[in-house]
């Protein structure tokens, strides 16, 4: 098993290194760093603009494999070059990415637990009224835009404080600016602005995993495996949580890695649409400001935390699945 997943992270490496310098590649190519100065005024003189660019290395004058290599051996140091602005990349990464993976992780966790759950329970009770009831909002979410479901849920909030007529439910920023209410209170006061961000990503997970679940599950239920467990005497429930469901979630779990890319991607739409400053803001805010170096370090992110889900999936596969143990 050690020899299988070692293997894997060293492919997960090598992707790793390849997607960040397509992405790289791809965002000197098409994005323009000197058009930031154009609109200035009064208008630097070019050669104050190629001298400002070659200390970025961001000038377009330089060929693009050269400044590639500038930029590559940096990366190798940890260092991800400066922002258009001259600001250290890293500095700005170390910010958002604890605000990002507060909201992957909880959402994810959240999300896909729920689902599982919900799509092994429908399973079991297949067309029955919770069957129908699961595949009616799974379907209604899947058919949803992840922005749509983010501003939704801002709707409803403001609906219920308007109800309460007290702020119950906070959806702009990640805390109160200025606030000091102590630990417990700062604390409680995260926690309310970072609940419908969760949610509405959760949301997206839980009617994927619930619905691919629920097939999976329905496949193992008439296995024979299944009902020799309940014929040496096993309940009825042993034999679903024991044998059926655990290895109805092999196939879950491998498809965890793809619906991870599929969570950046919405992560990205409701950092914007509830304030946050996270990666995926970042990525829309530096491709508007022709920040070269900024989009290839949310690219790098993302590839990290695609591939540490696809390691994750190994892992859980391994567990799950004796025969990768063996071989």
């Amino acid at each position: 098993m050690w020899l299988f997943l070692v293997r894997r992270l060293v492919n997960y490496l090598v992707l790793i290194v390849v997607a960040t310098t397509c992405a790289y590649l791809l965002a000197a190519s098409a994005l323009s760093p000197r058009v930031n100065y154009e609109n200035q005024s009064p208008r630097p003189s070019e050669e104050a603009v190629d001298a400002r660019l070659d200390e970025l290395n961001l000038n377009d004058k330089t060929p693009l494999a050269e400044r590639w290599v500038v930029w590559a051996g940096d990366v190798v140091t940890g260092d991800f070059g400066k922002t258009v602005t001259g600001g250290s990349v890293n500095e700005e990464m170390e910010i958002r990415i604890l605000v990002s993976l507060r909201l992957i992780i909880a959402g994810t966790v959240l999300g896909a637990t729920a689902g599982v759950g919900v799509g092994a329970y429908a399973a079991v009770k297949q067309y029955g009224v919770f069957d129908q009831l699961s595949t009616g909002a799974a379907f209604t979410v899947l058919a949803v835009p992840a922005v749509v479901v983010a501003i939704s849920l801002q709707v409803l909030a403001i609906w219920l404080n308007g109800v309460a007529g007290e702020t119950l439910l906070v959806f702009n920023g990640e805390a109160t600016p200025s606030l000091d209410a102590g630990f417990f209170g700062t604390l409680w006061d995260r926690a309310k602005h970072m609940f419908l961000p969760t949610v509405a990503l959760a949301l997206g997970q839980f009617a994927v995993f619930s619905r691919y679940q629920r097939n999976m599950m329905l496949d193992v239920l008439g296995s024979d495996f299944v009902r020799t467990a309940r014929a040496k005497g096993l309940t009825r429930r042993a034999a679903l949580l024991k044998h059926a469901l655990r290895t109805a979630l092999i196939p879950t779990v491998t498809y965890f890695t793809f619906t991870f890319g599929v969570m950046m991607a919405g992560t990205t739409f409701t950092e914007k649409v509830y304030n946050w400053k996270g990666m995926g803001s970042w990525l829309i805010d530096s491709i508007a400001t022709n920040d070269v170096h900024a989009v290839a370090a949310v690219s790098c992110f993302m590839a990290v935390c695609v591939m540490a889900a696809a390691f994750l999936s190994d892992l859980l596969y391994a567990w799950l699945d004796p025969r990768v143990r063996v071989g």
